[in-house]
């Protein structure tokens, strides 16, 4: 049903070299629920995705506020290893979670969400091959297509997209848990 998320908004964060799949799946599924989407990038120019479609950036991580959207998508690939090395992006995340607002994130996006500090004593999964990283930070690791903890939903690789995207819908359904790191 259209209408129950019709007004949310949808940040969806991207640097070159993104899983070009873990990015416009749930694009799409967000927009086919009424959600508007934004693609914030590091700045304003177009991103290109591992296997070469390329999206706009509507917005540059200096132009967005967490306050202004609902959810936040992190797709995989090989942008994450550019996003963590922003602290504008890193103070994003750590915003949203601050919120209590939905974090969802596939594949190698754990790297942004360690670098943020959030994943301590949390439940998560991912791709194998940032496993070792993620518990490293502190996170409790499972091997799972999703994983759900309080405002983070995660997932490994493109095959979990049909769970993933179904688990973010969800959880944008909810209404907000506030549940900052200070209370878990």
């Amino acid at each position: 049903m259209v209408d129950a998320l019709k007004g949310k908004r949808a940040a969806i964060i991207a640097a070159d070299d993104f899983e070009d799949l873990e990015l416009f799946h749930p694009i799409y599924r967000l927009q086919e629920e009424g959600v508007k989407t934004v693609v914030v990038g590091l700045n304003r120019t177009p991103i290109k995705g591992k296997k070469g479609y390329t999206i706009e950036a509507a917005l540059s991580i200096d132009e967005v506020d967490a306050s202004d959207f609902d959810i936040l998508v992190v797709p995989g690939g090989k942008s994450p290893e550019k996003l963590r090395l922003n602290e504008k992006i890193l103070a994003f995340v750590r915003e949203f979670d601050k919120q209590g607002k939905p974090i969802a994130a596939i594949c190698h996006a754990g790297q942004v969400l360690a670098s943020a500090g959030i994943v301590k004593g949390r439940t998560l999964t991912c791709v194998p091959g940032i496993r070792d990283d993620m518990i490293n930070a502190g996170a409790h690791y499972v091997d799972r297509p999703v994983v759900r903890d309080g405002n983070l939903v995660t997932s490994r690789v493109p095959p979990d997209l049909p769970d993933f995207a179904r688990h973010m819908i969800e959880m944008l359904k909810e209404p907000r848990l506030v549940q900052t790191a200070h209370q878990r």
